[in-house]
């Protein structure tokens, strides 16, 4: 396995503007935001931010909290743009906005994977991103949410980016219990990408725990593809496990198809000062 570290770039309707003592602020389209962030340790570069909004958050480090926003920040939400997607970008309850741009260099490396009719499989695709980025390119793609919410917000996004016609089968359900129906199918998938959560819960209540079904959910992945599939891409935020960990569990599930497998860290790029603000751990195989 090789080490790396994916690093997502600024870009005209994203940014991240500064970040330090256990905060970050972020540009989101014309809106800037302050959130916390536990692994911005140093100090930031400057000492007074300018933000539109500000997410105080709970005392709990499971999450909650709460959004302080000024009055010119739209609570129905506002656009951002990613090449060819159009999305809305709004202040949610759980302290994101409605996607996540450290996720850019993960579209990239599978949009430069697929080609026109491939197959894709998008598993705990929340708002749809990363599922249009690779439908802009050609792909057939299938994505699964528990949360019906999410799903429309996807479809909303596809209006907006232009790619309501395109092949996108959009399905509410339980990412765990699709990819074993579709395993007892005999579906097979050119590409699969994964997003699961530390925790949650499926439509009918299922409960799902990452240190528990990750390894047979990728077990059920590898079934799902075969000797002219091209990739599976996971990632995970915010638990406490290495990439090399998840890597060798992806390597052990894939190792009968050959190929690559790569694990590291994802990080955003600061503008202040270039420094890497880590995100997330990956893990991700390839044909090549």
């Amino acid at each position: 396995m090789s080490l790396l570290t994916l690093i997502a770039e600024p870009w005209p309707d994203y940014g991240l503007v500064d970040s330090g003592h256990g905060r970050k602020l972020e540009r989101y389209g014309r809106f800037r935001f302050i959130r916390p962030e536990p692994q911005a340790m140093w100090a930031p570069a400057s000492d007074s931010w300018e933000a539109d909004g500000d997410f105080i958050g709970a005392s709990d480090e499971e999450g909650g909290g709460r959004w302080h926003l000024s009055r010119d920040v739209p609570r129905g939400g506002w656009h951002v743009r990613w090449e060819e997607v159009l999305l809305l970008a709004q202040n949610t309850p759980f302290r994101h906005l409605a996607f996540f741009p450290d996720m850019a260099p993960q579209w990239e490396w599978m949009r430069a994977q697929v080609a026109e009719g491939d197959q894709v499989l998008n598993l705990f695709g929340y708002t749809g991103v990363g599922t249009l980025a690779l439908a802009a390119k050609g792909a057939a793609m299938t994505h699964v949410d528990a949360s019906k919410k999410s799903i429309e917000a996807g479809k909303a996004n596809a209006f907006l980016s232009d790619m309501a016609d395109r092949p996108i089968r959009w399905m509410v359900d339980d990412a765990a219990k699709f990819a074993a129906r579709e395993v007892r199918r005999e579906k097979r998938y050119d590409g699969i990408f994964l997003d699961p959560p530390k925790f949650g819960r499926g439509p009918e209540g299922e409960v799902w725990r990452l240190e528990e079904g990750l390894p047979g959910l990728i077990a059920d992945c590898r079934r799902l593809l075969d000797k002219d599939s091209k990739f599976l891409v996971l990632t995970v935020y915010a638990v406490r496990m290495s990439a090399l960990a998840i890597g060798e569990v992806v390597r052990q599930a894939l190792a009968d198809l050959g190929g690559t497998v790569e694990v590291g860290e994802m990080a955003v790029r600061e503008e202040a000062r270039g420094l890497l603000l880590p995100t997330a751990i990956f893990a991700r195989w390839s044909r090549g």
